[in-house]
């Protein structure tokens, strides 16, 4: 009886560490041996092309162009009617004593008004843009961070079916052993227990991936029917490829901004020169008789040359490069320090798999053969089987931490970049 039950449970220990991509087929909570498999480059793809804000981006084109077109349009002339030499009351006769002038007036721009006005709307369409790609970069690396997430949640969804499946064998091998009174009851509650427990994990597990595919479909507002598969999980291959330069959207909302400071004074220094404005008309007089009236006004610069709004103009271009270097500064440093620890935390993964794992596996194998032939307790066999889920689980940690740094890195070099389609004009 003793050689049997020890048999059986061997047998279900066994079964529970069998390769989890055979039992992933039927268990997996959206059956995903029906459903296709997503690359994060196909994720990224359907999270652009969902995008909500992408009416906002071809809004924001039109607003650009109006812009320009607006800045680009001359003074709109004036048409003025003067009557003069009116009587007063009782004075005689109006219409044969009052003089009519129609005059036609045109503002003349002088030192580049138009020019400057078109380029600074230019600058500031341009602007626009650059921030709108940047909000899209930033939104593709919220979805590489919940793919992330969605391949830890189903590596840990195998590691609670694992260790469900072990705690059901131990709970049926140690009920029969209570009641052939070979073990004491609280033995019997202490695996209902575990069992309990297991199973509650195994829940929370599955609801955690179905939440986390859930949640990367709705970037793109599709079914969760996808899977992953655990080698892209465990890849870390990226970790020796040279981290690239800035993302160049990001520096070119600095570049922007400074280009807009120097349409700015651009605009600013042509207002600073008076334009002129020249009349023309027509004088209607008393007798009927018609003269050509000529005329013309030019502002006097003596108070006001705007100097403080050139000034002002010159200092936020100041600013805006101060600004780009502090900012390219930082960046580089972050890029530097994930660079460093992809490389860490791909060697620790590496190093589980090569010889945390194996070495917690030999343990298990060791503690089962001693348990075969009596030297060993069922707590030997959990214990040793928990240290392995417990290795399995820092690897699945680890790889998450990677993944998240790898998104991070991609962000701040704008390896996605390709994806969103927008040029910008620097």
């Amino acid at each position: 009886m003793r050689a049997v039950a020890v048999s059986t449970l061997a047998l279900a220990i066994g079964a529970a560490l069998a390769p989890t991509s055979l039992r992933a087929q039927s268990a997996s909570p959206d059956n995903p041996a029906a459903a296709s498999r997503l690359s994060l480059r196909e994720a990224l793809i359907r999270a652009v092309e969902a995008d909500p804000s992408l009416p906002a981006t071809r809004a924001r084109t039109l607003v650009a162009s109006a812009a320009v077109r607006q800045a680009d349009v001359r003074p709109n002339p004036t048409l003025g009617l003067m009557v003069e030499n009116l009587p007063t009351l009782g004075g005689g006769d109006i219409l044969g004593r009052t003089e009519t002038t129609l005059s036609y007036e045109q503002r003349l721009e002088r030192g580049g008004d138009r020019s400057a006005r078109t380029a600074l709307a230019r600058s500031e369409g341009d602007l626009m843009l650059a921030e709108a790609q940047v909000r899209q970069l930033d939104r593709l690396e919220q979805v590489q961070r919940v793919w992330s997430e969605a391949l830890a949640a189903e590596a840990l969804l195998e590691i609670a079916r694992d260790r469900l499946a072990l705690a059901e064998a131990f709970q049926v091998e140690v009920q029969r052993r209570v009641d052939a009174a070979r073990d004491p009851l609280f033995a019997g509650a202490r695996a209902e227990a575990e069992l309990a427990q297991a199973q509650i994990d195994f829940d929370q597990a599955e609801v955690a991936t179905r939440v986390a595919r859930a949640t990367l479909a709705r970037f793109w507002d599709g079914p969760s029917n996808f899977v992953f598969g655990p080698e892209v999980f465990a890849d870390t291959s990226s970790a020796r490829i040279a981290a690239g330069e800035v993302a160049g959207a990001d520096l070119a909302v600095f570049d922007l901004r400074r280009a807009q400071a120097q349409a700015q004074v651009r605009v600013e220094e042509a207002r600073a020169v008076p334009d002129p404005t020249v009349s023309v008309g027509v004088r209607h007089i008393w007798d009927n008789e018609l003269s050509l009236v000529f005329g013309g006004s030019i502002p006097l610069q003596r108070y006001d040359r705007n100097q403080g709004a050139i000034d002002r103009a010159r200092a936020e271009g100041v600013v805006a490069e101060a600004d780009r270097n502090a900012f390219r500064i930082e960046r580089e440093r972050e890029i530097l320090r994930l660079q460093v620890q992809l490389a860490a935390k791909a060697s620790e993964a590496r190093r589980i798999v090569e010889e945390t794992l194996p070495q917690s596996e030999r343990a298990v194998d060791l503690v089962r053969d001693g348990f075969r032939r009596g030297g060993f307790t069922y707590n030997d066999v959990m214990t040793a089987q928990t240290a392995l889920l417990q290795a399995r689980a820092r690897r699945v940690a680890v790889l998450q931490a990677f993944h998240n740094d790898r998104a991070r890195l991609d962000r701040l070099t704008g390896a996605h970049a390709d994806l969103l389609g927008m040029e910008i004009t620097q």
